[in-house]
């Protein structure tokens, strides 16, 4: 009978430090970041248990192979039938812990270097759909003028004009807001804990000083939601499902006429139509970037898009569309090996 592991030796010992002390406070991660990774080492753990047989407190990090981790590759794609995408989460989230563990442990990094070199699963690259000028029009115009109009009209031009995240959307408080100043404003909490102040222009300013107006008592604490339900008499934040279904809800509305819209909408495809189309109009991806709250340029350049006019009116100067579309990488030399598959 071999000998029952240490603690220390076990796969799964130091998960929770993983999770709730490394990516939450050290690595400053989001509450839906860590979620996601917890999602992926937890589906680890019940194939180990429930497909291999094997107990938890005797899988040890030698047994977590080469060969084993093939094997859940294959098992997620062929048993759970799940995307690509969502297969390499996955196998990106083991990586990330055990990266983590043979920092901290010499003696488990052969394991490490040996799981790393799992192959990704290829993921055809598909250019995200946006909403087209005509479409967007329609869908801001939709909401009715009645009290939860109003309000659901605000959400909506705040999520395109901001081009912010719905989880920045719900976490806005009164005391984020400044609508009566020369620059209206908002205060948004970003990413890893990171501010950034969003300038509004004016009519989407008045909207939220209306809504504002008609919502909130004149002498409400700045720490009361913007958007909010009411529970037991409460004010909570509005969730984020509740933001996504009013968005769901208006798209659905406008598809009759504008057959062509993309085939779901949600908050996202706001913030990707508002930022290709400020490219679309020449403003910086430096600026761009900002406005969104990336803090690297090239996370920006997904929503880098050029028009069918932009386009033409480059080939019209003489300029090749090669050239036009090779200045979006200029200067980035991992880019670029990447475009030419050396990466």
């Amino acid at each position: 009978m071999s000998k029952k592991p240490s603690f220390s030796e076990l796969f799964f010992s130091r998960t929770k430090d993983f999770l709730d002390i490394f990516l939450l406070r050290q690595e400053q991660r989001s509450k839906d970041t860590v979620k996601a990774y917890r999602i992926s080492l937890t589906q680890f753990y019940r194939y180990v248990t429930d497909q291999k047989h094997m107990k938890a407190m005797n899988f040890r990090f030698s047994e977590c192979t080469y060969e084993l981790m093939l094997d859940y590759s294959q098992y997620l794609q062929e048993v759970k039938r799940l995307a690509n995408s969502t297969v390499n989460q996955r196998l990106a989230a083991i990586k990330s812990y055990l990266k983590y563990v043979s920092d901290g442990d010499i003696g488990l990094m052969q394991v490490y270097l040996s799981v790393q070199k799992v192959p990704l699963l290829r993921i055809p690259k598909l250019q995200k759909p946006i909403m087209e000028k005509d479409e967007l029009e329609a869908f801001l115009a939709e909401p009715k003028d009645t009290r939860f109009g109003r309000r659901d009209k605000v959400i909506l031009i705040l999520l395109f004009d901001s081009a912010i995240r719905v989880s920045e959307l719900t976490s806005i408080v009164l005391g984020d807001v400044s609508t009566d100043i020369k620059q209206p404003s908002i205060m948004i909490h970003g990413k890893g804990r990171k501010m950034r102040s969003v300038m509004l222009n004016e009519k989407c300013a008045k909207h939220l000083k209306d809504y504002v107006h008609h919502y909130h008592d004149r002498d409400a604490p700045s720490d009361t939601p913007l958007f909010y339900t009411v529970i037991h008499g409460k004010k909570n934040h509005m969730s984020q499902r509740n933001v996504e279904r009013i968005v769901k809800k208006y798209g659905d509305h406008i598809r009759i006429a504008y057959p062509n819209m993309p085939e779901k909408i949600y908050p996202h495809l706001l913030r990707r139509t508002r930022a290709t189309g400020l490219y679309r109009d020449g403003v910086p991806l430096e600026m761009i970037s900002a406005i969104l709250g990336h803090e690297k340029t090239e996370t920006t350049k997904i929503y880098a898009t050029p028009s069918v006019e932009q386009l033409r009116e480059a080939i019209a100067r003489g300029q090749p569309e090669e050239e036009y579309l090779e200045k979006l990488w200029e200067g980035n030399e991992e880019e670029i090996l990447r475009t030419f598959g050396l990466m």
